[in-house]
């Protein structure tokens, strides 16, 4: 029973520093903590975009290690949620509306396509240009890595609290 209210008290402890994190010097040093917290930050405190970079390595992260079982990335999974909201889109759309580079595209269908989860069909109307689509393997996998991308927004809420997560997603509405 001690063992028990131990670990719940741990347990505890634990989501507490999840949702309040530890309180920064004007310098951007954390009292107390391991000894990268006593290197000050200097300017980049009160840069949005070095906040907006530390924050974006945890969200990879935790998406990552949430999504580990199924072996899928941020990039591939942003690509077949677009292919499969809009079938038949060519790669060049895709490239274009999720800001990537056509080449690192290719090395991302190219994957996806070895593990049968898109195809690429010749467009009937441009004979350089290729129709996406996902495979029945891809819309069953899809479906199962949506279920473990909810699972990581639950995590990115317990970790700034619901509303600042939609609030953050409101601010950042004119980026998507």
């Amino acid at each position: 029973m001690a063992s028990q209210q131990k670990t719940s008290r741990k347990a505890a402890g634990t989501q507490a520093a999840i949702r309040r994190p530890q309180a920064r010097a004007a310098n951007g040093r954390t009292h107390g903590g391991d000894a990268s917290d006593d290197i000050g930050l200097d300017a980049l405190v009160g840069h949005a975009g070095y906040a907006v970079r530390r924050f974006q390595l945890w969200i990879f992260q935790d998406f990552i290690k949430t999504l580990a079982t199924v072996d899928i990335r941020p990039t591939q999974y942003s690509v077949m949620t677009v292919i499969g909201a809009n079938p038949g889109l060519s790669q060049m759309a895709v490239a274009k509306r999720l800001g990537i580079e056509r080449a690192r595209l290719v090395h991302l269908l190219d994957s996806l396509e070895e593990r049968d989860f898109v195809s690429r069909i010749p467009s009937a109307t441009d004979r350089r240009s290729h129709a996406l689509h996902l495979t029945g393997r891809g819309k069953t996998a899809l479906a199962q890595f949506k279920r473990l991308a909810a699972e990581h927004e639950r995590h990115v809420a317990e970790k700034i609290g619901k509303e600042n997560r939609e609030r953050l997603l409101q601010i950042l509405a004119c980026f998507t």
